[in-house]
């Protein structure tokens, strides 16, 4: 296990969980939802289905400890409560390519636990790229978030939205189209980013 060092974004004495959660949700309403980057977000997310959890820890021990709880919490949890979680990390896992190896852990956890197939992870993080893309590349803000978060979803929930939405696999393309038509200098103008660079 290694020892991540703290995020610089974010200072821990400034800024609350409380804060920490608003901005991930000001994140969630205008890029997730408002550039349509999910088409199946908004609907747990306006029934509030949403459980939003601020991880202050920094080592991968202790982040693994609450990510299992949260883990089984979701997997326990009545769907119509909480349908999704995203697990935040503000503190940790600033660099991308740690946070990739955390990633891996978090997949092996989840096996561990016996809970693959029923659920899954799915990432975000500041300085997310695509293997194929280079770091400036506006494609990779479809999964740049304000902080390192894993995204705790039910298999269950994600079959229902496929199915739901006749054309799934042209999400991606969609959200290519999307964010290249908005540019860098359109993402920067969202109230979240300019919210997050003024702290």
């Amino acid at each position: 296990m290694s020892t991540s060092s703290p995020s610089p974004a974010l200072s821990p004495t400034t800024t609350s969980d409380k804060d920490v959660a608003a901005l991930t949700r000001a994140w969630l309403e205008q890029a997730v939802i408002g550039l349509n980057l999910c088409p199946f977000a908004k609907s747990v997310h306006v029934k509030n289905q949403v459980r939003y959890h601020v991880s202050r820890h920094q080592d991968w021990d202790a982040l693994s400890v609450e990510l299992e709880q949260e883990l089984s919490f979701l997997a326990k949890a009545d769907p119509e409560q909480v349908d999704t979680t995203l697990f935040i990390i503000p503190l940790a896992l600033a660099d991308f390519y740690e946070y990739n190896d955390f990633l891996d852990w978090a997949d092996r956890l989840l096996e561990r636990l016996e809970l693959d197939g029923q659920l899954q992870i799915a990432s975000f993080h500041p300085d997310y790229q695509f293997a194929d893309a280079g770091p400036d590349d506006i494609e990779n803000y479809s999964n740049r978030s304000p902080f390192p978060i894993l995204h705790l979803l039910r298999e269950s929930s994600i079959d229902r939205a496929v199915a739901a939405y006749p054309d799934a696999a042209a999400i991606f393309e969609k959200n290519m189209a999307t964010l290249r038509k908005l540019g860098l200098s359109g993402w920067n103008m969202l109230p979240f980013v300019v919210s997050k660079e003024q702290r």
